[in-house]
């Protein structure tokens, strides 16, 4: 059976196939706590590395520079390429370097395996949202990139402050080495439940200047940019934040009301995608901004209180998913495939 006609099976089902979308869903489960693992896991690893909470901090911006600087030659140059296989690729990566993370005694290796993972991770995140819609009839689109996309909130809202917990009781490393482990197994559902499609036919690849003057895709693309800087400086550095507050032990609670938050979110969005894709953008952004602001005053505030201002991390959480999906739609809604 060709790759059309999966494509066509699939598409005309009128069901989601749950399957192969959680198994996606789980690939960006472990894409996100790969990244932001680290931020939980801080002073430990600043530790065990010989060097400043500040310099672990770089574990995340490397893995960043990667995304950045990977994602659009990488996606651009694997456009025609099988996306189960490319897939398998990306996810593949992160077995690598998340087991490199773990053995390595040297930060220098280490910053080279976390910028690795964030090659891996910037040719996933331009797989996951069009490999789901894929699967899926029109009507169903929006259902399907929320379930899809639904491994990032439980990520951040269990995944890391399990992580987090698991790194205090057994040690950071075994912690990594769960996640290969993990990613492992993940190869094995992707081959029996995900489709195989074709990638894009050669003579309908578009350029880079194609696509960056396509209608909206600039606004996203800035949204997206100050949105997601300010999300990792707050993540990145939460632990030491929460210490300097008061709250060092409190640090898995936090992000687990923020990615709870995040859960309903993306839930929410799912249901009201359709509505909300035309409108959504900088109003979501200014309200998550208004949130750090208020965290950010809020430490030198004598008469500030962390726990009684938890509503501002519960807002800020349920925006981040709703623009990432919403972004995520408006972004789809302009691409073409073989």
């Amino acid at each position: 059976m060709t790759s059309e006609t999966i494509e066509c099976n699939l598409s005309t089902s009128g069901r989601l196939p749950l399957g192969g979308l959680l198994a996606l869903a789980t690939a960006g489960f472990i894409t996100i706590l790969t990244e932001a693992l680290p931020a939980g896991l801080l002073p430990q690893m600043g530790r065990s590395l010989n060097v400043s909470d500040a310099m672990v901090g770089q574990l995340v911006t490397l893995y960043a520079i990667g995304s950045l600087v990977a994602a659009i030659p990488l996606t651009s140059a694997t456009q025609g390429w099988r996306r189960r296989r490319l897939l398998l690729l990306a996810i593949g990566g992160f077995a690598v370097v998340n087991t490199i993370t773990a053995v390595s005694t040297s930060y220098v290796l280490t910053l080279a395996a976390r910028f690795l993972a964030g090659v891996s991770a910037g040719l996933l995140w331009a797989l996951l949202a069009g490999y789901a819609s894929r699967m899926v009839a029109p009507a169903l689109q929006g259902q399907a990139i929320a379930v899809a996309m639904v491994g990032t909130p439980l990520a951040l809202s269990f995944g890391i402050p399990l992580g987090t917990l698991l790194g205090t009781m057994v040690g950071w490393r075994y912690t990594f080495g769960i996640m290969t482990a993990l990613t492992v197994g993940l190869l094995g559902w992707v081959v029996a439940a995900v489709p195989d499609f074709a990638g894009q036919c050669q003579g309908r690849h578009l350029t880079l200047r194609h696509v960056f003057l396509m209608p909206g895709v600039r606004r996203v693309l800035s949204v997206t940019l100050l949105f997601v800087l300010a999300h990792n400086i707050l993540y990145t550095y939460i632990a030491p934040f929460l210490i300097r507050a008061g709250m060092g032990g409190q640090v898995d609670t936090v992000l687990f009301v923020f990615g709870l938050a995040a859960l309903v979110g993306i839930w929410l969005v799912g249901i009201l995608i359709r509505s909300l894709a035309a409108d959504a953008g900088p109003g979501e952004y200014r309200s998550f901004h208004d949130c750090r602001l208020h965290i950010g005053f809020c430490r030198d505030q004598p008469d500030c209180n962390l726990p009684r201002d938890r509503s501002v991390g519960i807002v800020g959480g349920l925006l981040l998913c709703a623009l990432m999906i919403v972004q995520t739609g408006q972004f789809h809604r302009s691409a073409s495939v073989c």
